[in-house]
This record gives C-alpha cells, structure tokens and sequence, in this order.
C-alpha cells in the first residue's frame, strides 16, 4: 500500500506551491510522505501525463490525496466517473477541502449497512441496492464539490476584474492613468535568456566562437526559434 500526491493546476504560469504546502501539512504531516505527480496544463489540452504516469502505478490498498476535488478532474462528470472506477478498484482517495468526499467515508457507510453473505438472495439483492445508493451519493457529492470550486474560482476573478475596474476608475478621476502588466513595447528579460545569450556571444561562429548554429542551440538547451531570436537581439544589441 502506497501513498501519493497529485496536484494540478491549469496554466503554466500559475503555481503548484500552495496546493503542496496544504497537502505536506495536513493531519500533522500524515502525507509528507507521499510520493507527488504535478501537472499543469491549458483549456487546450486535456492531456494529464503524470496522471497517466500514476494512474498505471495503482494498485488495491493505494491512498492518493488531492488539495481539492476539483483536481481530480476537469469537470464533474468525468470527475464522478473516476472516482467510481478507483473506489471499485480499491484506491483510497482523500480530498482536504471536501473530507465527506473521501472514499473512506463510503466505504465505512457500506461496511455499517452491509448483510453477511448467507447465500440469500434477497440479502444480495438489498447489498447491491445499498452500494448503489451510496455511489449515488458519493458522485453527488462531487458534483457539489465542482459547482462549489467552480463558484469560488468565478467569484475570485470577478472580485480581481471588479477591483481593476475600480483602481483604473479612481485613478482616471485623479488624472493618472492606471496600466497593470508591462508597458506597450516593454521586452522581458529572464534568467534563461540572459544565460542563452552570453553561451551565444562565447560559442557562435557569428560572434567569438567556432560553433556552428545546431550545436550551440544543443549548447543552450533551447529550441531552435528561440534561438535564432535570440541572435537578431544580440545583433541589435539588446
């Protein structure tokens, strides 16, 4: 029996810190110990390749944690579906903002309400009918779980949105004009580029080197667009 992680979030540029930092301090550090998957990924893609990673690790017993039950999937129908599949096959799953979602929970319920085999038809007939009813419950438990993190989610953008408008608004009234992100024309400059840039000047038979193109972009560790960007902004100077 093992333990694990996953986190997920929906954009590259978001970050995975706050969902770890819940999960390693919950229960008094009951999960530190898990084993973690992240993924992030876009409404573009719905490609989970961790999640596929440790979904093939799985087996009966297994516990795996989730910051919330919005990260066990991208909406709640599929989410429903996944945690029926897992709960049959004997997966633990533990959410920390909806603990009456854990399966745990079920599976106490059931093992309370269930009939000692006797062969009794009609025993079998009411187990069946009881684990059905809770797997009824169990899924629509997660769908309220969904429409709840999916009103928290509206409601935070609304109140960032709302709160621009009104800065913006304050700011136009004092005669300021008020901008958020870079301004018009503003390059970034990162680390990465920075450290691309001098691999360049130092190695490329363009500037001080005897490389030539594919193996100083092996070099740099870049891929070939951004590289050949990043010589026409050495050789404008930037």
């Amino acid at each position: 029996m093992k333990l694990y992680a996953y986190v997920r979030v929906s954009t590259r540029q978001q970050s995975l810190k706050r969902q770890i930092e819940n999960i390693m301090s919950a229960d008094g550090g009951a999960y530190a110990g898990a084993t973690f998957f992240s993924d992030r990924f876009t409404g573009s893609t719905l490609d989970r390749p961790e999640w596929n990673r440790l979904y093939k690790r799985f087996q009966p017993g297994d516990t795996v944690v989730f910051d919330s039950v919005s990260r066990l999937s991208r909406d709640a129908e599929d989410g429903a579906a996944l945690y029926e599949e897992l709960y049959q096959k004997g997966i633990d799953l533990v959410f920390l903002n909806e603990p009456h979602c854990n399966t745990e929970c079920y599976r106490q319920a059931a093992a309370a309400a269930s009939i000692p085999a006797t062969g009794n038809e009609i025993a079998d007939i009411y187990i069946e009918a009881t684990n059905q009813v809770l797997m009824l419950l169990a899924r629509r438990q997660i769908a309220i779980a969904f429409e709840q993190a999916e009103k928290e989610r509206h409601d935070i953008q609304t109140r960032v949105r709302d709160g621009m408008r009104a800065a913006k608004l304050e700011a136009a009234q004092h005669g300021i004009e008020k901008t958020y992100g870079l301004a018009p024309g503003t390059k970034l400059t990162t680390r990465k580029s920075i450290a691309a840039k001098a691999v360049i000047v130092k190695h490329s038979k363009d500037f001080n080197g005897t490389l030539d193109d594919p193996e100083v972009i092996k070099l740099c560790g870049i891929s070939r667009n951004t590289y050949y960007r990043y010589k026409r902004q050495l050789k404008a100077g930037q």
